[in-house]
């Protein structure tokens, strides 16, 4: 009996098994050099990052350095609130984008801590005016949750937190736009109010945690329309003008009381608060709070 037809099938069925193992192992090798890859990716991400944070540092205190050896702050920070300032080396190694804007520019959202401070009314009275007009502009479901849930930040109402917790809100109340976001998104979902994210909370309010005076020379259009009485059209036309007259000037030529706010404003006195920020490298960023010739609150962030 002829078995040449058996010896063609078995050695056919070996081929095939031999080919799948094959398969198999190219299967395992492309999985195992997929994670490989990924692993050294990641670690090269790592690396570069772990890279930008010293290299950060380094700016950082070189930044710092330059700053305290200014001894005119106004003249230095007011060119920086006007434009972004782009630094290289002498030899084209670096490069960084360096730019700064005042903290005290508007209404201290940290006064509302003031309301039995009887020295301190005027500006208690200004922060809870403005919360609620903005409140009452906006039709808000829940105003008095809202506000309850800033002054637990601030450090009012104190129950619901720890010592500590509360030493710290105290200090410090709210010192950051982030901070107070994250409030405003915390009521977002409790109350189910999406209105409340609609409000230009930023171009009213700022987050300072001992500022008492507003730096009215680079307040918002909005801001300096409502502390006035002003139209916010003509605001904007004044603030564009190549040449314009003082904030004064401005405000008694359009029918507002200037002297009213008078108490309020820093009136050319430099504040000395300036919220700070670096861009370098491929895509890297830092920022920090200028207080007073001391940095603060520095934060770094990777690629954006």
């Amino acid at each position: 009996m002829d078995k040449t037809p058996n010896i063609a099938m078995t050695t056919s069925s070996k081929r095939g098994f031999a080919l799948m193992i094959t398969l198999s192992v190219l299967s395992v090798v492309i999985a195992l050099t997929m994670v490989l890859l990924s692993y050294f990716n990641e670690v090269k991400k790592d690396a570069d990052t772990t890279k930008a944070l010293i290299q950060a540092n380094v700016y950082y205190a070189d930044v710092l350095s330059q700053f305290n050896k200014f001894k005119n702050k106004k003249t230095l920070f007011s060119q920086l609130y006007r434009s972004s300032t782009s630094l290289r080396s002498p030899e084209g190694r670096f490069k960084l984008l360096l730019r700064c804007k005042p903290i005290a520019n508007g209404v201290n959202i940290n006064w509302l801590a003031f309301e039995h401070d009887t020295k301190k009314q005027a500006l208690f009275q200004e922060v809870q005016t403005l919360f609620d007009v903005l409140v009452q502009q906006y039709n808000l479901e829940d105003a008095d949750r809202l506000l309850e849930m800033i002054l637990l930040e601030i450090g009012i109402g104190k129950k619901f937190l720890t010592k500590e917790q509360s030493r710290l809100r105290q200090k410090y109340g709210i010192i950051s736009v982030k901070q107070f976001l994250e409030i405003i998104q915390r009521y977002q979902l409790e109350v189910d109010d999406s209105k409340v994210g609609r409000i230009p909370w930023s171009k009213y309010f700022t987050f300072s945690g001992k500022s008492e005076k507003i730096d009215a020379e680079y307040s918002s259009a909005e801001l300096i329309s409502y502390l006035f009485d002003i139209d916010l059209v003509s605001v904007r036309e004044w603030m564009s003008s190549r040449e314009k007259p003082a904030l004064k000037t401005f405000v008694e030529n359009n029918g507002g009381d200037y002297n009213a706010k008078k108490g309020l404003l820093a009136a050319g006195t430099f504040l000395g608060e300036s919220s700070c920020e670096i861009r370098y490298g491929d895509g890297y960023r830092f920022t920090f709070n200028y207080i007073e010739g001391a940095a603060k609150h520095f934060e770094f962030f990777g690629k954006h």
